[in-house]
């Protein structure tokens, strides 16, 4: 008998060592699956994440739930604020139950109060993105289907750009200060302060369920102008639990410097609930000031895009840099160079990387720990989440198919496009009030005779010991500052400028960068006039390399190409069309010399 459990010791141990991630392979896919029945038990009583908020008020009233600047809020005063902020939207007689508010601000308490006061109503809510301007802020506005904004009081001027337009549609407006002189415009911090602070009638919500949507939350995808994505009660779940796969608690304290507006700054948020921890809020990320809050505030998680961690790695040195008590950052978007110095540099901190979308129906978490990877192809976890990387052709922009017309899967180590199966248990909502661009993400008889997969415009690869890395995107699209910047709506607003006849965007590779920079090609009038484009676009869509051409290279069907441009890059001494660079100090483009082109290479110069 002896003998016998000896053999097998010897048996399991050479398996372990052999496949040496196997027990975290097996703990992770346990973990996701209880999450899974939780999220389906919330699904069979109606259980809302504002109802598991009301039970934090009662069980940990004056436990400081959102911190920001010097002010702290307990769970008890963002139950009294959301209060005030429910009753002062139904007194107003301009939101009723089932309806969407559109908030246009920046990271404040206000925003979780709004939030939060709305879904008490049985109401929803569209993050708009504070960046955004004119026609893509109507836009924006138009697609959540609402008739009722909230703005921030230092975005005014944008709203008074777009009030015309508003008020046309016959559109409430509200400005988050105590007194409003613009004719047409509310003042709304005033109602909050007059409403009272009783607690609502669970009634008021009993049109909610865990499918009706608790935000739209916007993403710009592949292509096109930015698209609202209906995020459902069930899929809030979702978000704030994947803070529970990497061990956070309710003891952890959270810094969040990500916009609201974004499902990443929301998820942390949300996950502060679901926890029942603390929030470190901060208006705007400082990547000067970050680890003084870090310590001022006693933070243990960090939430990270890839260039926070870089933007936090390219900081002068400081005695004081381990000096903290950070013990996990959680995020995506971030390579392995920039991670292994973020860790040599800051200290011992465990960092866990996901992958997923705003639209997605599935996401993933790197829980081993490898550096580069956003997580692992276990058999498993691709049965039970069915998913696969298939053949893309960049050139043609479609997926490759075979003698039969259904899709191939790659071999490990090279590039495919990630596809993840639309099930009923993994649903794809699709983007509001845009049935188009829903049908685009989907992919019909990808493996066998109707099937359908959301394609998520990402290409992957899993190397031979199975870790998946993100590579790139697939479309008309480049990260920059964070956000995913669409080029045709960059071309679009870049076209306005009188001396521009035509505009192709794209991104190119420059060292140093987490992500492509983003590149204009372009038929110009009036070389002179580089200037004047900058004013033109906003901080995260600033084109800052300009190629100008004699004429544009178009495909057979007469779309732009891009491939070619990127393949080509941005040096000035082998492309002979005149190139210009952004001068940030002085706002405007000058001539990139191979002298500029050699600094930026080496570093000097910073994109």
């Amino acid at each position: 008998m002896l003998l016998w459990l000896g053999c097998a010791a010897v048996i399991l141990l050479g398996f372990l060592f052999r496949h040496s991630y196997f027990l975290q392979d097996i703990k992770y896919v346990i973990d996701k699956l209880n999450l899974k029945r939780r999220i389906w038990r919330y699904m069979q009583t109606n259980y809302l994440i504002v109802d598991l908020f009301l039970e934090r008020v009662k069980t940990q009233p004056h436990k400081p739930f959102i911190r920001f600047k010097e002010e702290t809020f307990t769970y008890q005063d963002a139950d009294v604020h959301s209060n005030k902020a429910a009753r002062a939207f139904l007194q107003s007689g301009a939101v009723r139950e089932g309806d969407t508010v559109a908030l246009f601000l920046a990271n404040e308490p206000l925003f979780p109060w709004l939030w939060l006061g709305l879904v008490k109503i049985g109401c929803s809510a569209a993050f708009l993105n504070y960046n955004i301007r004119s026609k893509s802020l109507l836009h924006c506005f138009s697609c959540s289907g609402a008739k009722t904004l909230v703005a921030g009081e230092e975005l005014q001027d944008a709203v008074e750009e777009v009030l015309p337009s508003l008020l046309e549609q016959q559109v409430t407006v509200f400005i988050l200060t105590d007194r409003c002189k613009i004719a047409g415009v509310q003042s709304f911090q005033d109602k909050m302060k007059q409403a009272s602070s009783e607690p609502l009638s669970k009634e008021l919500r009993s049109n909610l369920t865990l499918q009706s949507p608790a935000a739209y939350i916007y993403t710009s995808g592949t292509t096109g102008l930015p698209k609202a994505v209906a995020v459902s009660h069930a899929k809030l779940w979702g978000y704030c639990l994947i803070m529970a796969l990497t061990g956070v608690t309710s003891e952890d304290v959270v810094y969040n410097s990500l916009p609201l507006y974004h499902s990443a700054g929301f998820l942390g948020l949300m996950a502060g609930i679901e926890r029942g921890m603390t929030v470190v809020l901060r208006s705007k990320f400082s990547a000067s000031q970050f680890w003084d809050d870090c310590r001022k505030y006693d933070v243990t998680v960090v939430q990270y895009i890839g260039e926070i961690v870089r933007y936090l790695c390219n900081q002068p040195q400081k005695p004081n840099d381990r000096n903290h008590k950070v013990r996990l950052a959680l995020g995506n978007g971030l390579r392995a160079d920039v991670w292994k110095d973020f860790t040599r540099r800051f200290g011992n901190i465990e960092v866990r990387e996901f992958y997923g979308a705003t639209e997605g129906n599935l996401a993933m978490l790197n829980y081993s720990g490898k550096m580069g990877a956003v997580g692992r192809d276990y058999f498993l976890h691709k049965w039970l989440f069915p998913y696969a990387l298939i053949k893309f052709d960049i050139e043609k922009g479609e997926p490759v198919r075979d003698s039969s017309g259904f899709c191939v899967e790659v071999a490990k180590g090279e590039p495919g496009l990630m596809v993840t199966k639309i099930l009923a248990s993994a649903p794809f909502s699709g983007y509001a009030g845009d049935l188009g661009q829903t049908e685009k993400k989907k992919l019909r008889d990808v493996f066998t005779k109707g099937d359908v997969y959301f394609n998520t415009g990402d290409l992957l690869r899993i190397d031979k010991d199975n870790f998946m890395y993100f590579q790139d995107r697939t479309g008309d699209t480049f990260r920059w500052k964070g956000e995913n910047v669409a080029t045709n709506e960059v071309a679009d607003v870049v076209s306005v400028a009188d001396s521009i006849e035509e505009a192709n965007v794209y991104g190119v590779e420059v060292p140093g960068n987490c992500h492509n920079t983003p590149s204009l090609c372009c038929l110009t009038r009036d070389k002179n006039k580089m200037c004047q484009l900058e004013y033109l676009l906003v901080e995260i869509m600033v084109t800052f390399l300009v190629r100008l051409q004699g004429s544009m290279d178009v495909t057979g069907t007469f779309k732009y190409q891009k491939v070619k441009l990127v393949k080509e890059g941005f040096n000035p001494n082998e492309i002979k069309d005149p190139l210009y660079i952004l001068d940030e100090k002085e706002k405007n483009y000058i001539p990139l010399t191979p002298d500029i082109f050699d600094s930026i290479l080496a570093g000097k110069i910073k994109i």
